[in-house]
């Protein structure tokens, strides 16, 4: 027997296979659905052979919609709250209304699924704590304000640009997190998903046009112990290159251990990789 009540389902962000067995069932029995926009909804609900009632739920008739809502709520019809594309609420519309049938002892029930964020996450290799801000703001004034006070944060951060202000945002990026790493996931599990990574201090202005929502992911501050140890591999590098021009193998990583961290193997394996 389903429980009556919200539920807020998580729909594909671009690939429609990861939609859950769990989500459709719900769909199927929803009473209505609430969404974001009713066309793009509507495609997918075809796709799964799902014919249900919609009612549009957007940022701008909010606040106006949700009387209705409850009422239908209240006479125990089973509604379905999703977005244009992966978890409902984070950086949508909704939050009033979940806030509403808390206050009214509505039953809320998730189901879990698509999310750029935890995607994007999941594939950065950035450490696991991390915030999440959401669409950041498009100003000048109030993107360096809030920039600012995320600088301070020393987690890993999520956030959303669209794409073709990319090089706006870049800008500030390089402004306030050059001792960060960076990652943009582009059309996450679409047909042109791309990630782009780098540091922060060296990432360059894209010279085409992006399309579609960018995930952004920023790395935690990147510790002095880091940074100078790439700078030791760095000069071991030139040093090596250097030496086996005048030295044997073997002279030459006796010479650079006496005054480097790096351990004699990969000392030698470098060199190894140079005579080849």
């Amino acid at each position: 027997m389903i429980l009556k009540g919200l539920y807020i389902v998580s729909t594909p962000i671009g690939n429609l296979e990861d939609i859950t067995l769990r989500a459709i069932k719900i769909l199927k029995l929803s009473d209505f659905i609430l969404c974001e926009d009713t066309r793009r909804t509507s495609k997918l609900l075809k796709h799964f052979k799902i014919n249900k009632p919609l009612i549009s739920y957007h940022k701008f008739n909010e606040k106006k919609n949700i009387p209705k809502i409850i009422r239908y709520l209240n006479e125990g019809k089973i509604l379905s709250l999703v977005s244009d594309a992966g978890t409902p609420i984070l950086s949508d519309p909704g939050n009033l209304l979940v806030e509403e049938c808390i206050n009214k002892k509505i039953s809320v029930i998730p189901i879990p699924g698509p999310s750029s964020l935890t995607a994007a996450m999941s594939v950065s290799s950035f450490d696991d704590q991390f915030i999440f801000y959401g669409f950041l703001p498009k100003k000048d004034l109030e993107l360096e304000k809030e920039l600012k006070k995320l600088s301070n944060i020393n987690f890993a951060i999520v956030a959303f640009i669209p794409s073709l202000r990319v090089n706006f945002y870049i800008k500030y990026f390089k402004k306030h997190f050059d001792d960060r790493k960076i990652l943009i996931a582009r059309e996450i599990s679409k047909l042109h998903e791309t990630f782009y990574r780098n540091n922060v201090k060296d990432l360059e202005l894209f010279t085409s046009t992006l399309k579609g929502e960018l995930t952004i992911v920023l790395s935690k501050k990147i510790i002095k112990k880091e940074i100078d140890r790439k700078k030791e591999f760095k000069e071991m590098k030139i040093l090596a290159k250097s030496y086996l021009k005048k030295y044997s193998m073997k002279d030459t990583v006796n010479l650079i251990s006496l005054s480097s961290s790096i351990s004699k193997k990969i000392i030698y394996d470098y060199c190894l990789k140079i005579k080849k």
